[in-house]
């Protein structure tokens, strides 16, 4: 069984790329489960902070549920071309201090998906990850794309997406990464 946690790029309450994530986490394959975190809460990254306080509580939370799954399922907005800033400092407060990244995300298997209004989906913020991911020795799944354009359209007014062949192209892809995840299963 592939245990995920997935994780939003959005604060914003009607975000199309949480509904993404609600819509991932019901959609995963039989024997996989995807477990929907938050990055609401987490502070500006602030070396004086941390060396003052530490880690705050959200981060040290967070950093330990991943440090302690099979996969992570990024569902990134994409801002100006490229990655949204509020997800970026998440995942620098998790990559502190250095010496936990490989507890938090060495040899994690990776899934990159996103939802926009746009024609070409989150293409940039998604190839934009890859070298985040690699610094911090992640492993991004590269099996399968899964880039939703025109996302308004395709989602209800309760946040359900409703169109019957990105549904379709979501679980090939949620299929995917959950056998890469199997496959890699880091041993604790």
């Amino acid at each position: 069984m592939a245990n995920i946690i997935g994780i939003s790029g959005s604060l914003r309450t009607r975000s199309l790329n949480a509904a993404l994530l609600r819509a991932a986490a019901g959609l995963a394959p039989a024997g996989t489960t995807i477990a929907i975190e938050s990055i609401r809460g987490i502070p500006l990254y602030d070396g004086d902070v941390e060396a003052s306080t530490g880690i705050p509580a959200v981060v040290a939370s967070l950093k330990d549920r991943i440090g302690a799954i099979d996969g992570l399922l990024l569902v990134t907005p994409e801002y100006n071309n490229s990655i949204p800033g509020v997800f970026k400092n998440a995942i620098d407060w998790m990559s502190r201090p250095a010496d936990d990244i490989p507890r938090v995300f060495g040899g994690l298997p990776v899934g990159i998906i996103g939802a926009s209004p746009g024609r070409f989906g989150t293409l940039l913020s998604q190839t934009a990850w890859l070298p985040v991911l690699r610094a911090l020795g992640a492993q991004p799944w590269f099996g399968q794309s899964y880039y939703l354009g025109g996302a308004h359209r395709l989602f209800d007014a309760s946040g359900a997406l409703t169109d019957e062949d990105s549904r379709k192209r979501l679980q090939g892809h949620l299929a995917g990464f959950a056998e890469y995840v199997e496959a890699g299963k880091r041993r604790r």
